[in-house]
């Protein structure tokens, strides 16, 4: 049965990876500064997550969510401690579009109405009303496109402000450094009006960290760099190390009720164990603070590559934008000398989205790499 073909494939077949590294079937070593889509938060094959997961699935990996669930418990609250997200509480599901399919279904929920404001460029993910928040039409089917959806320019705050005061806003979702988009950011003033402007307006404020939490920005959530308090915080990628876990943090102006969300598969033990590993890996490693020091030193190099035009993002969620398109940079770097990046929308943009352990030995491969390739 052949593959339902909707990937562009690289002609890669990764057979082992660990740290950084990727292997493929000849044993050719890559530099993975991709990380699967920010996904690889703490290295790929980290022994603790290596441990943690084995333990557990030799034990328990799944049973329902109608018992008790100790791990999800304790995940919640490592969350808290490590994020200083007080008080908000945990709803476990398995991927970033779920997390936000939940986060918009809940607003709804919440504020008794439907509309959603999202903005330009703004990924969220492929699910219902996930896909038609996210600004790429290609990807919305007509039972998408039901839903009542008014995508916005960044930093239009007058046209927020219009809309809110309609009063059938529910919720405004938002990056605050977009991923799939090009790592562009709105300026502190619009995210906290906006902020500001929710609370006036009876409409949740939802912060979408799928792809820039958990470190990656250099602050355990990206919101976290301005004086803004999101309704909803939905998460992911990095969250589990390449296992699939999601989910949303809400805060307690939200009260839950029995059926109001639900999942099979959302917080089951494996899962919980694969995201305890992880945040255990960033707290252990000090690795929010490698991630700002590999930043630094990112960027001081690559302000000295004349080719680059700009320099886009945080932390190690990153861009480098030319005046040409990079798909064949990309491949020339993958198959010349075996380094993984990244694509956006922008298709002028090469998406840096390294596992948070990366240290400056393997930057300094990259930009050799890149000087040579720019090069030649």
């Amino acid at each position: 049965m052949p593959l339902f073909n909707v990937y562009p494939l690289y002609d890669v077949t990764p057979v082992k990876a660990k740290g950084v590294y990727v292997y493929d079937e000849n044993k050719t070593e890559y530099l993975d500064l991709y990380g699967g889509h920010a996904v690889i938060s703490i290295g790929h094959a980290h022994p603790k997550y290596v441990e943690a997961i084995t333990k557990q699935v030799s034990k328990l990996g799944f049973y329902s969510n109608a018992i008790q669930n100790p791990l999800q418990k304790k995940l919640a609250d490592k969350i808290e401690s490590l994020s200083g997200c007080e008080d908000y509480e945990l709803f476990l599901c398995n991927s970033g579009a779920e997390a936000n399919e939940n986060a918009l279904k809940l607003a709804s929920f919440k504020t008794d109405k439907s509309r959603v404001i999202a903005f330009t460029n703004g990924f969220h993910g492929r699910t219902s009303a996930a896909v038609a928040a996210t600004d790429n039409k290609n990807i919305i089917a007509p039972i998408n496109a039901q839903q009542k959806v008014t995508i916005l320019d960044l930093n239009d705050i007058d046209s927020v402000k219009t809309e809110l005061e309609k009063g059938d806003v529910c919720a405004v979702i938002v990056e605050f450094i977009q991923g799939v988009g090009g790592l562009d950011q709105a300026t502190a003033n619009f995210f906290e009006q906006v902020d500001k402007l929710c609370k006036a307006n009876n409409t949740l404020f939802i912060a979408d960290e799928v792809q820039s939490g958990y470190g990656r920005s250099g602050k355990f959530f990206a919101f976290q760099h301005y004086n803004v308090t999101p309704d909803i915080i939905s998460i992911a990628k990095g969250m589990g190390n390449g296992f699939p876990i999601g989910g949303i943090l809400i805060h307690p102006n939200i009260e839950a009720k029995f059926g109001m969300l639900g999942t099979t598969f959302g917080g089951n033990h494996l899962a919980c164990a694969a995201g305890l590993s992880v945040l255990n890996a960033i707290e252990e490693q000090n690795l929010i603070e490698n991630v700002n020091e590999i930043s630094e030193y990112f960027i001081k190099i690559a302000r000295t590559i004349p080719q680059i035009k700009n320099i886009k993002g945080k932390g190690l969620m990153l861009g480098l934008e030319f005046d040409f398109e990079v798909g064949d940079l990309r491949k020339k770097l993958i198959y010349d000398y075996h380094i993984f990046t990244g694509g956006a929308a922008n298709k002028k943009l090469l998406r840096i989205l390294p596992p948070l352990t990366v240290k400056k030995d393997h930057i300094n491969q990259f930009f050799e790499a890149l000087i040579d390739a720019l090069n030649h």
